[in-house]
Order: C-alpha cells, then structure tokens, then sequence
C-alpha cells in the first residue's frame, strides 16, 4: 500500500501544475487535509471554490472521481460521487525532475523558450491526431 506525504504531493502539483512549491504547498495541504487518512472523500465536503482545485488535480491525472447508486426504499435512485487519489501517479510525479516547470518563467530568473522547443519537448502520445511526416 503506497503512502502519499504533504511533501510528496506538493512535488507532484508543482511539477506538473507549474506553480512554486510554496503554492503547491498550500494547496497539497488543503487537499491532504481533506483526504485525511483515506484515499476517497465524498464530493459533498466541497464548495465551489474548492471543487476548481480538484478539477484541476484531476485533469494532471492526481485524483479520479467514482460514484455509487443505490436504490431507496421508495424506489428512487441516488447517487453518491466521490474524488479518490491516485497515489501511484503523484508518487511518480513528486519523482519528475521538475516536470513542466522547466518550461515556465521563472519570476526570479526569467527563460526565453520559444514556441517549437516546448512543442518538441511533448511525447508523441500526447497528440490526439496523428503526425504526417
């Protein structure tokens, strides 16, 4: 059973998000705060605002969502949705040498990237059609 640290996901949100490692600090201890000790919370506990930051989360691939339906005495159907961390990808991206941060402008030392080096650095997967050579 894999065990994610505060450290290990604010590596993860801050190499895949691109933000600095105080931000995703932060935000690494809001959602650990709400996980808790589990790996699935109910959707329920979040507002809004919240909700944006595992949006997010999950589009990087960090969390997933689930739900459950269950049939009420009266015969109506319920659902329940819930968020559930993926605790082998944010292990493996708190691994990256800092995943797409590289890429970004740094506020203290500002890189010049033009548009063809960052869209050469993208794996080929990535693409949704296929390259015509």
């Amino acid at each position: 059973m894999n065990f994610i640290t505060l450290d290990d996901l604010s590596k993860a949100i801050s190499n895949r998000v691109g933000i600095d490692i105080d931000e995703a600090q932060r935000d690494a201890g809001f959602v650990m705060d709400i996980f808790g000790f589990d790996d699935r919370v109910i959707d329920n506990v979040l507002d809004p605002e919240d909700r944006q930051l595992f949006y997010i989360l999950e589009e990087e691939g960090m969390l997933t969502t689930e739900r459950e339906e269950t049939t009420l005495y009266d015969g109506r159907e319920w659902r329940t949705h819930y968020w559930r961390l993926r605790k082998d990808t944010i292990l493996r991206y708190s691994r990256e040498a800092n995943g797409i941060r590289k890429y970004l402008i740094d506020k203290k030392q500002p890189v010049n990237v033009s548009d063809e080096d960052i869209y050469d650095t993208l794996e080929e997967d990535l693409w949704t059609t296929r390259k015509t050579d």
